[in-house]
């Protein structure tokens, strides 16, 4: 959760590198982003906007200022089909695509989630208030389904079209399935960016790491020292 103007910008900072965009662009690629426009990104950054404004910020001004913030951040979430709650999400966040992505407001994610689209994280009927505890480097597939009081370990991928309704307290591991079950032991940083890892570092100041594909992401830090060998 963000709690000062620094986090604010260490989040959107990590943002930035799970979804692999350029440290810096040049006059062409700004040319192009206000032609056309990253609505994903947009979104995003919009939404630790948000969250900043409403944990951090108080008074007349920055309600009005937030008034502002909330209502680009609905035309946002309805031009993209998101349904995605402020305080969320930790650090690193990464969605994939446009379509519709429905997350109920308790839920808790960590750092570095890699989120497709169809994905619905909600409670379960009846039991209002009692959502999805997720944890860091996590990815989560298109269509995944994801229901109830219950909480899934660091390193977890979940398949595309799994409907998860326990907890999956083992890390590592790929679940799948109607009802998810685990079918295998697995590295999520070969599907996903562990962001934090390397703005904490100052990788991402050192070299260019935009574009790259997770697997060869994961040699890269490796290389450098940042994951065990």
């Amino acid at each position: 959760m963000i709690k000062s103007k620094k986090e604010y910008l260490y989040y959107l900072e990590v943002d930035r590198v799970a979804k692999s965009l350029p440290y810096k662009i040049n006059l062409a690629q700004r040319v192009k982003n206000i032609l056309f426009p990253d609505y994903i990104w947009e979104f995003q950054k919009t939404l630790r906007k948000l969250e900043y404004f409403i944990n951090c910020k108080k008074g007349i001004p920055a309600l009005l200022n937030r008034y502002f913030i909330t209502k680009k951040f609905r035309k946002l979430s309805f031009k993209l089909g998101f349904t995605i709650p402020p305080n969320v999400f930790g650090p690193g966040l990464s969605i994939a695509h446009y379509g519709t992505i429905i997350i109920n407001g308790k839920t808790k994610i960590g750092a570095n989630c890699r989120l497709h689209a169809c994905v619905n994280i909600g409670t379960k009927a009846g039991y209002s208030g009692k959502a999805p505890t997720i944890g860091d480097n996590c990815y989560i597939g298109p269509g995944a389904k994801i229901y109830g009081d219950i909480n899934i370990a660091n390193g977890t991928a979940i398949g595309a079209n799994s409907v998860v309704t326990k907890s999956f307290i083992e890390q590592n591991i790929a679940i799948a399935g109607v009802p998810g079950k685990k079918i295998a032991e697995v590295d999520t940083l070969d599907f996903l960016i562990p962001a934090t890892q390397i703005v904490e570092k100052g990788l991402h100041k050192k070299s260019d790491l935009s574009g790259i594909p997770a697997t060869e992401l994961k040699k890269i830090l490796k290389d450098n020292g940042l994951l065990d060998k």
